[in-house]
């Protein structure tokens, strides 16, 4: 009663044509994928920086090559324009691209021996960074039966103002400032999340022509004695709180009217002496004839 069936396929076909590459339709354009699992030696890129929108594709190359690359690797841009071939220029505008996204954040730290160094910090999410909890953190078991404990999560920091045109050499400012205030108080030693959670309120502060020592002062003035569990937190409050109101527009002051010496003329000058028309000395007051 066997029946054998000589047209049947001994096994199902495979989505691999002979050619190498998955099926697709014929006369089919576009890209095609022809992937092998890594066991090693790889990295993890999140499509919102491999496909952004708006990074060029240079700062999205040089953003995958910082997250692939080990803690402790030099990042400058000398050394990266002597691993790559583009110049230093191109390199350092990468650069402030991946800032600008928030891939990056660079800071000054004074380590010890009074020497300043530059931290970089590659940011692989830059979404998730601002809202990013503490590690848990295993409690000592109070007998060798005991479960660990894990500390509950720390709760997001609250929003700070922005400013209106966060340009990266005001986001630096801001940060070196607030990298600045542990000197004023010891407390106040920031970590690089919360100092790049904060520095958007204190750019607002600076565009709003407030001077670097009036926002330390602002944020550094009649601090608790006691208590000061999340200083984060206290300066983002008062960014918010006591942020300062833009300033008054001041339209460009004008030169008083004078009369020329030589004709009786009125025109504009900052101080007496002869019109346009009959000043002879080239290195007199450059004046402006009223209308």
């Amino acid at each position: 009663m066997d029946t054998q069936h000589p047209s049947a396929p001994p096994r199902a076909q495979s989505r691999i044509a002979r050619n190498g590459h998955p099926d697709r339709p014929p006369h089919a354009g576009g890209l095609v994928h022809d992937n092998t699992r890594h066991a090693s030696r790889f990295t993890v890129v999140g499509n919102h920086l491999a496909q952004h929108a708006q990074l060029s594709l240079l700062a999205i190359g040089l953003g995958v090559h910082l997250q692939s690359l080990p803690n402790g690797a030099r990042v400058d841009i000398k050394s990266l324009a002597a691993r790559f071939p583009e110049g230093a220029a191109r390199i350092a505008a990468a650069l402030r691209e991946l800032e600008a996204h928030g891939y990056l954040r660079r800071f000054r730290e004074r380590v010890p021996g009074g020497r300043i160094v530059t931290r970089t910090v590659s940011c692989n999410q830059p979404s998730a960074a601002r809202h990013r909890a503490d590690e848990p953190v295993c409690a000592a078991p109070a007998r060798p039966a005991a479960a660990p404990k894990k500390r509950a999560p720390r709760k997001p920091l609250p929003d700070v103002p922005g400013p209106a045109h966060p340009a990266p050499a005001l986001i630096r400012a801001a940060t070196d400032l607030l990298a600045d205030l542990r000197r004023h108080d010891p407390r106040l030693l920031l970590s690089a999340c919360d100092a790049a959670h904060l520095a958007p309120g204190v750019a607002a502060w600076l565009e709003r022509d407030v001077g670097p020592e009036a926002v330390r002062h602002a944020l550094t003035d009649d601090l608790p004695t006691e208590g000061l569990r999340r200083p984060a937190a206290l300066l983002a409050h008062r960014l918010t709180a006591r942020l300062p109101p833009l300033p008054a527009f001041q339209p460009p002051a004008r030169h008083p009217l004078q009369t020329c010496e030589a004709c009786d003329r009125a025109f504009r000058a900052p101080a007496p002496g002869r019109c346009r028309d009959c000043r002879c000395d080239p290195q007199g007051t450059d004046g402006e004839r009223a209308p």
